[in-house]
């Protein structure tokens, strides 16, 4: 593959990250809102989200596997309309108040998220060695696109449609039908696709049990919970206090923090390592655990959102691109898999437990909880480094 070639690639899945990370943000910002409307339980308004990461959870894996075989742009096409097929059934349930077809329909979205959730593993196997950070980083800056839009059309499908959020799930439909077409241009090299085949493969658990491979998942999970039951909470903390408009404008400058520095991730961790970056995303979402525990104000709400968005993209990113050297290109299927598996297990457990936790502790005592996590992820990232293992920079 040319270089102008590779290029192409990189952008065509930055761009189809962002029509995924649209209709991610929109359910993250009215999913809650629209599940406590027709939720009979107040501890039930955020269900839709868990499942939608249900979805994700359960279908990682053999999303994976599948594609290992078939090729990465069936797979993400076929995830694609998925998410077509995620957001009308959740339109219906909310359209005849059932929370269980809601419910199914956001499980079917958590299903494109699990197929897109490899974009960013298929940018880093059609670059270079040496561009292969910045790719995986530039396909991740798609998200900015979504940090303006996807809030943006949430509340304005909110109204659109005479039952109310109705019409934010039609726009999330017209958008996957879109991402699906734009998919179908997707070229990744055969050679790309079935290097490895006759390389022996080594057990997963030996895969699993390398230390950089279980700092990259733990870490990565870490960024990424920690931002669910933050972004999951929020509209709920917010609304009764600061209305709608607010709530979209935290989501806004929130997703702008997740991936605005994609710019620059890349470089920064070709300039001073993979370990170093992540670390200081553990700092960022301190710095959000301590903004959060100061006033539930606008600005502190907005300042705090911002950071753990900052926080998420160096874990994130950072994990990934340490958990591309651990393993072979006929170990991919498996070991991506587990990661992105593992990953959103936990994404379900922070949003299934968010609505309850927020009753129980209130905003306040809910983020110094995490505390604890946050700690432990410095420690093992410490002490990776400390170990000087091969796969640390």
């Amino acid at each position: 593959m040319t270089k102008n070639s590779m290029y192409i690639q990189v952008l065509l899945l930055s761009i189809a990250q962002a029509f995924f990370q649209i209709v991610s943000i929109m359910v993250m910002t009215i999913g809650g809102l629209a599940g406590k409307k027709i939720a009979q339980i107040p501890e039930l308004a955020t269900l839709p989200i868990a499942t939608m990461f249900l979805g994700t959870a359960i279908l990682t894996f053999p999303a994976s596997i599948w594609m290992s075989k078939v090729g990465r742009r069936s797979g993400f096409i076929i995830g694609a309309i998925a998410g077509v097929m995620g957001a009308i059934v959740s339109l219906f349930g909310i359209l005849y108040d059932s929370l269980l077809c809601y419910s199914i329909g956001t499980f079917l979205i958590g299903s494109f998220q699990a197929f897109a959730q490899f974009y960013r593993f298929a940018a880093s196997e059609v670059a270079t060695p040496d561009f292969r950070p910045k790719a995986i980083a530039l396909t991740m800056a798609g998200g900015i696109v979504a940090a303006f839009s996807g809030p943006y059309l949430a509340r304005l499908g909110g109204p659109l449609l005479n039952t109310e959020y109705t019409g934010s799930f039609l726009i999330m439909a017209v958008i996957a039908i879109v991402s699906a077409i734009l998919l179908i241009g997707l070229k990744i090299p055969n050679h790309v696709e079935l290097e490895g085949n006759n390389v022996k493969n080594r057990p997963l658990y030996k895969i699993i049990l390398q230390p950089a491979y279980m700092v990259a998942l733990f870490s990565a999970a870490t960024g990424y919970g920690i931002m669910v039951l933050a972004m999951t909470t929020t509209p709920l903390a917010m609304l009764n206090i600061h209305g709608l408009d607010a709530v979209a404008l935290v989501i806004q400058f929130h997703v702008l923090g997740m991936f605005v520095p994609s710019f620059f991730t890349g470089t920064l961790i070709a300039r001073f390592g993979t370990l170093p970056i992540m670390l200081f995303g553990v700092f960022f979402s301190i710095g959000y655990v301590v903004v959060s525990a100061t006033s539930t104000s606008f600005i502190s709400f907005l300042i705090a959102l911002t950071l753990i968005g900052i926080g998420w993209n160096f874990l994130f990113i950072g994990g990934t691109s340490l958990l591309v050297k651990t393993y072979s290109a006929s170990e991919k299927g498996k070991a991506q898999a587990t990661n992105d598996m593992s990953i959103f297990i936990i994404n379900l457990l922070c949003s299934f437990s968010a609505a309850g936790l927020l009753n129980f502790l209130g905003w306040k005592w809910m983020n110094l909880a995490l505390l604890p996590w946050l700690v432990i992820c410095a420690c093992l990232i410490i002490w990776l480094s400390i170990k000087g293992n091969k796969f640390s920079s």
